[in-house]
């Protein structure tokens, strides 16, 4: 048996000895308007009172008035109650969604989308105002040629420049730490109202370098952990980037949840790329990566994902799921 072939039978039987844990779903929750679709569902998020941000690429782009235009790109923000209801949209026509990443919500309930496209990050409060923005829309044509800082080099990109970010987490003083994950293999942090301080990574597979950051999160002891994608891991750091430790007992992490409360666990997606061996499933851990179960798969019916974007656990035992693949949100009740 080749080395190759023997890695993925030992990763096989491990991830057969995780338990399945029970679960139910409520794939059709969310309750859209009539003629307004949620394209790819890249972010979803919770604040304190249950109510559901959905950050979704989508060709239309709607207005301030009532007439809408329809375009070949574009992001809408959309906000449901605790019950699915629609409640209405944020950041209708704004500079900064050009293609959805993912959206958070932080402790006093702002909501933050990460665009892709745009290279942007949006702060707004919650009636839906704009706060803050970190990152630059680049322009259209660049009259300056590419170089070191210009093309994705981690090292050289200046702080507050993103090339592609992919997510954002805060630490218990309010820094805020950004993936910056497509063209730049890095973390950025900043402090509360957005001076940059650091950032750490490139490209590679050694401790403390990345291959997509693709996602971010920040236990009660402010240890960042990171979605390690192309790697296959999740890293852990302290809040000032040095390396702690690694996990890589969840496949190919693609999205990553921390719960609150005085016993949190890590919930991470398995990407389900095409081309990969992997089966898309969840699973639950301990935050020092010792797996307490799974559930779920790859696939397009209930209970099953397309390629999962974004997971929010605000709430125990409760997770919605964004989906690429499968243009839903589904909400999961843990057995």
């Amino acid at each position: 048996m080749n080395r190759l072939l023997l890695s993925f039978t030992m990763a096989g039987i491990a991830a057969a000895q995780v338990p399945e844990i029970a679960f139910e779903s409520a794939p059709a929750f969310l309750k859209l308007p009539e003629h307004t679709y949620l394209g790819e569902a890249a972010g979803v998020a919770t604040n304190s009172k249950g109510h559901v941000y959905v950050y979704t690429r989508t060709g239309e782009q709607a207005t301030a008035g009532a007439s809408r235009i329809f375009t070949h790109g574009g992001s809408r923000l959309f906000e449901f109650d605790a019950t699915g209801k629609y409640v209405g949209e944020i950041g209708v026509g704004i500079y900064g969604f050009l293609f959805a990443q993912s959206v958070k919500v932080d402790a006093q309930d702002n909501i933050w989308t990460v665009d892709r496209g745009a290279s942007v990050i949006i702060k707004f409060d919650p009636t839906g105002k704009v706060l803050m923005t970190l990152g630059r829309k680049p322009e259209s044509v660049s009259l300056e040629p590419r170089g070191p800082g210009r093309a994705g080099n981690g090292a050289g990109t200046p702080g507050d420049n993103f090339n592609r970010p992919t997510d954002v987490a805060w630490d218990s003083n309010g820094n805020i730490f950004v993936t910056d994950g497509y063209s730049n293999a890095r973390v950025a942090k900043f402090d509360r109202n957005g001076k940059f301080l650091k950032s750490w990574g490139t490209k590679g597979s050694a401790q403390g370098q990345f291959d997509m950051p693709n996602s971010i999160a920040i236990d009660a002891q402010n240890n960042v952990y990171v979605a390690d994608l192309n790697n296959k891991r999740i890293q852990v750091f302290d809040s000032e980037g040095a390396f702690k430790s690694q996990i890589t007992s969840a496949g190919s992490p693609w999205a990553i949840c921390i719960s609150p409360g005085s016993h949190q666990y890590l919930y991470a997606s398995n990407s389900n790329s095409p081309d990969s061996m992997d089966n898309g499933e969840i699973y639950k851990l301990e935050l020092d990566g010792k797996p307490v179960g799974k559930f779920g798969r790859a696939g397009k019916l209930a209970k099953e994902f397309g390629t999962t974007n974004q997971v929010d656990c605000r709430i125990p035992n409760t997770l919605y799921i964004g989906e690429l693949t499968n243009w839903r949100v589904q909400k999961l009740t843990l057995r």
